[in-house]
């Protein structure tokens, strides 16, 4: 079986292409590098390592690569012939790999009937939606209709921290031991292929989809940004904190309320994910840098993003936002200079003031809601200001 990966990135590694591996496929890459295409193909393998205490090895092979900047043509023919594409290129870069994908599949469409499926996995919602969009674009209606004839858009969830262990002659991916990837079954056209190795397959994708952003990504950035306040430089070292592990646990029982009330999850269920979530952000196995955590605060305090998504939802239903406008007002004090989002957000609080900013870049109005974190982000800046740590609400 033939897997085809855009993106060799560190979840294309040792997240995607190491389960596809595992399921049975012999995975090609599709990336822009040169120098780790140049790798894969002179080794056709790379290692998984696992964060885990016993930090286990696995080798993923068979595995080649190709550069889609200059070999679109072999990229084409590896459509023509694969039995499952996914990607990991991240949601923005999504239309810069839909020519190559179109071109290719009306390639396919001349030879090969056989059911296709691609799957984006990337951290954003409906990704798999969003890359069939941006195909539609590039073709005329009667050809998208043939395309989609045969090849299904899947969408998925996906959640694993990856990161890569720099070395000169070999690849090496390091992965947190505990993932998820769940796949809409109901939107797959190929049934055929066996079920993904450590893949979950669900009839309604929003639920999980939500509680990642909700709950793990709202989690994650939460506890870099009052890390930040704390001047602590991990996740690990912050949450080693029981005032701050405390906190963010806290703030992941606000946002719960909001799954127990939406999609009727049930609360020992969502008490289950939060511990397994903080039991993942507390691995000592793994040091995670608050600065990439909590960068591009300015997409991160977006008005539908982790952070104030849950908070506006919870606050429309009259139910407790204390933790969360808390942790929204810590994330508007997150200055790191090399942090493009972090410098002209700093900048515009300068100039404008943080209501002016809130409005902004939240988008929130209604006016209880913004008095709260405003009169947190004061008290916030009171004790930066005298160098003090703030007392976090218990």
């Amino acid at each position: 079986m033939q897997a085809l990966h855009f993106g060799a990135g560190n979840i294309g590694k040792g997240f995607i292409g190491y389960l596809l591996n595992k399921t049975g496929y012999e995975v090609c890459f599709v990336d822009v590098n040169q120098h780790a295409i140049d790798r894969f193909n002179r080794s056709n393998r790379y290692y998984v390592e696992i964060l885990d205490d016993h930090h286990t090895i696995e080798e993923v092979s068979p595995v080649t690569a190709l550069n889609s900047l200059t070999q679109e043509k072999e990229v084409m023919d590896k459509i023509e012939q694969a039995d499952i594409i996914t990607t990991s290129v991240g949601i923005d870069n999504l239309p810069r790999i839909a020519d190559v994908i179109s071109k290719g599949l009306l390639k396919r469409l001349k030879w090969n009937q056989k059911k296709l499926d691609i799957i984006a996995n990337e951290n954003a919602i409906n990704a798999s939606s969003t890359l069939k969009a941006e195909i539609g674009k590039l073709v005329s209606f009667k050809e998208m209709q043939d395309i989609l004839a045969c090849t299904g858009f899947p969408n998925a969830s996906v959640d694993r921290l990856a990161l890569t262990k720099e070395a000169e002659e070999e690849e090496t991916a390091l992965v947190e031991p505990i993932f998820e990837w769940v796949i809409n079954h109901t939107e797959i056209k190929n049934h055929e292929l066996p079920s993904i190795q450590g893949a979950a397959y669900v009839d309604d994708l929003k639920p999980f989809i939500e509680r990642k952003l909700y709950s793990v990504n709202m989690a994650h950035a939460a506890t870099a940004y009052i890390a930040n306040l704390f001047n602590e430089s991990t996740i690990q070292s912050a949450l080693d904190k029981p005032e701050i592990e405390q906190f963010i646990k806290s703030t992941m029982n606000e946002t719960a309320q909001y799954f127990i009330t939406k999609f009727d999850v049930r609360r020992e269920d969502m008490d289950a994910y939060i511990n397994k979530t903080l039991k993942r952000f507390k691995n000592k196995n793994i040091s995670d840098d608050i600065s990439r955590v909590g960068r591009a605060p300015i997409r991160k305090l977006g008005h539908d993003e982790r952070l104030v998504k849950p908070a506006r939802e919870l606050h429309s239903l009259g139910l407790p936002i204390t933790h969360l406008a808390y942790a929204i007002a810590a994330g508007y004090h997150f200055d790191n200079p090399e942090d493009e989002e972090a410098v002209t957000l700093q900048n515009f609080i300068r100039e404008k003031g943080i209501e002016a900013a809130i409005i902004q870049f939240s988008r929130i109005e209604d006016h209880s809601m913004k008095a709260v974190i405003i009169d947190h982000y004061h008290d916030l800046k009171d004790h930066k200001n005298n160098e003090t740590s703030p007392v976090l609400p218990s």
